[in-house]
C-alpha cells in the first residue's frame, strides 16, 4: 500500500475513533442524566406524603432556622426534606403574636407574625372550591388553595422555586384581634353572624370583605423568605398590558423570543429557560396574570425566577389559557430535566400525585376534581407543544442541557 494511501486510511480510522468516542461518552452522559432523573422522580414520589407532626429529629434548630438555612440563589428548600413536615405544621399551628395588613399589592392578604418571630402572609378563603371563575383567565379573588396546590406542583415538578404554603384555619375573634394593629383591626365588620375583613390594598373594598364561617377563617399561609435574601422585581418579557385593545410585542411579533435573547438577563445564564420553566407551571394551573416575578437582588441573572404569588390559579378548569406558552413555543426550548420530568408525569400521573402531595393538608381537599382533570389534559398539551418544536427543529436544539450544581454550604 503507497504511503498516501495509508496516511488516507490513518486519516479516515482516526476520524470514525473520535466520532465513535464522542459519541459513546455523549450517549453515556445522556443515559446517566436521564438515569439521575429518573432517580429523582422516583425520590419525589417517595417523599410525596408530608405529615404534618411537631417533631424535629436531631435537631436543635427551631424550625424557621431549618426553613431559612434551606435556601440558596437557585432553590427555596432542597430535594431531602425530613423536615418538611414539622415546618408545614409549624406555619400552620404556631400561635400568632401579631396581624397587620399585608405587603402592598392588589389583592387581600394579611401578614402575621407566628411565635418565634417568622412572618407569613395569610390568604383568606374567597370562593368555595366547586366555584369556576369566569371571564378573563386573570378574573377574581386570589384562591388560597390555588397558593397550596401550586406549592406542591413545584415540588412535585422538581423546581423547588416555590415558597412554602400550607392551609390554616384561624379563630379571627380570638388569635388575631386581640393582636391585630389598628390599620388591620379597623377594617373588621360584622355581616349576619361572621366576623370579616377587608384590609389594605388596591383592590380592597369595604363592600366585599372576606368573611370568616362565624369566627373560623380558612387560608392559606405563605412562609416569608429570609430577609439575607433580598427580592429584585423584574417586569416579566411575557406580561400582558390588561388593556382591552392594546397588545403586548409577544402576541403579535412572531420573532419576539429573538429580541427577548439578545437582552439581559436573558441573553446568557439560565433567567430564559426559568422562564419557560415557569410558563409551563402556570399553563398547568391556569395562571395568566405573571406580570412580574422576582428574583434574589444583584444576581446578574444567575439566581432562580421565584414562584411566588400563584394565587390567581385554578379557577375555571375548562379554560386552557394557551397564551400562557407563549414562551415555550416563541422560543422552542426546555430544559432536558424538565422535557423528561414532564414525561414521567403522564398517563394520570400526575393527577394523582398532586392529589396524594395535597392529603395531608388541613384544608384538605385543596382542589376539586375538575381542576384535577385539567392537570393532565394541560401536560397533555405542553408535550404537544414541545413535539411541534423537535418536528421543526430537531431535539438537539429544543432540549437544553441545563443542569445547575446546588450548594447548601
Amino acid at each position: 500500500m503507497k504511503l498516501k494511501q495509508r496516511v488516507v486510511l490513518l486519516a479516515i480510522l482516526l476520524v470514525i475513533f473520535i466520532f465513535t468516542k464522542v459519541f459513546l461518552i455523549d450517549n453515556l452522559d445522556t443515559s446517566a442524566a436521564h438515569r439521575e432523573d429518573q432517580r429523582a422522580f422516583q425520590r419525589m414520589l417517595a417523599g410525596l406524603r408530608v405529615a404534618l407532626e411537631p417533631r424535629l429529629e436531631h435537631t436543635l434548630q427551631s424550625p424557621w432556622e431549618i426553613a431559612a438555612q434551606w435556601v440558596v440563589p437557585r432553590e427555596v428548600y432542597p430535594e431531602d426534606t425530613p423536615e418538611l413536615g414539622a415546618v408545614m405544621h409549624a406555619m400552620s399551628t404556631k400561635k400568632i403574636i401579631k396581624a397587620d395588613v399585608g405587603y402592598k399589592g392588589t389583592q387581600l392578604k394579611a401578614l402575621l407574625i407566628l411565635e418565634g418571630g417568622q412572618k407569613v402572609v395569610f390568604k383568606p378563603k374567597r370562593y368555595a372550591r366547586d366555584y369556576v371563575v369566569e371571564g378573563e383567565p386573570y378574573a377574581g379573588y386570589d384562591r388560597h388553595n390555588a397558593e397550596v396546590a401550586a406549592f406542591h406542583l413545584d415540588r412535585i415538578l422538581g423546581f423547588r422555586r416555590a415558597p412554602l404554603v400550607v392551609g390554616r384555619f384561624v379563630n379571627l375573634r380570638t388569635e388575631i384581634k386581640p393582636v391585630a394593629t389598628e390599620q388591620l383591626l379597623g377594617t373588621f365588620m360584622t355581616v349576619g353572624n361572621n366576623t370579616c375583613f377587608y384590609g389594605k390594598c388596591y383592590y380592597c373594598r369595604e363592600t366585599e370583605p372576606a368573611c370568616a364561617d362565624g369566627d373560623i377563617m380558612e387560608g392559606s399561609v405563605t412562609l416569608w423568605l429570609p430577609d439575607v435574601w433580598p427580592l429584585q422585581k423584574h417586569r416579566h418579557p411575557w406580561g400582558r398590558t390588561y388593556r382591552e385593545g392594546k397588545l403586548a410585542r409577544w402576541e403579535y411579533d412572531e420573532s419576539y423570543c429573538d429580541a427577548v435573547k439578545k437582552t439581559s438577563p436573558y441573553d446568557s445564564g439560565p433567567r430564559l429557560l426559568d422562564i419557560i420553566d415557569t410558563a409551563i407551571f402556570d399553563y398547568l394551573i391556569g395562571n395568566a396574570d405573571r406580570h412580574h416575578y422576582e428574583s434574589f437582588q444583584d444576581d446578574e441573572g444567575a439566581s432562580m425566577l421565584i414562584l411566588l404569588d400563584n394565587a390567581k390559579s385554578f379557577g375555571n378548569p375548562a379554560l386552557d389559557e394557551r397564551s400562557i406558552l407563549a414562551p415555550l413555543y416563541q422560543c422552542c426550548i426546555i430544559r432536558v430535566s424538565t422535557w423528561n420530568r414532564l414525561n414521567y408525569l403522564k398517563n394520570g400521573v400526575l393527577k394523582s400525585a398532586l392529589k396524594t402531595a395535597m392529603s395531608h393538608d388541613p384544608i384538605s381537599p385543596v382542589l376539586s376534581t375538575p381542576h384535577l382533570d385539567a392537570l393532565d389534559q394541560r401536560l397533555l398539551s405542553i408535550l404537544a407543544t414541545v413535539k411541534q418544536c423537535t418536528d421543526q427543529f430537531g431535539p438537539d436544539v429544543v432540549l437544553v442541557e441545563d443542569r445547575m450544581t446546588l450548594s447548601h454550604l
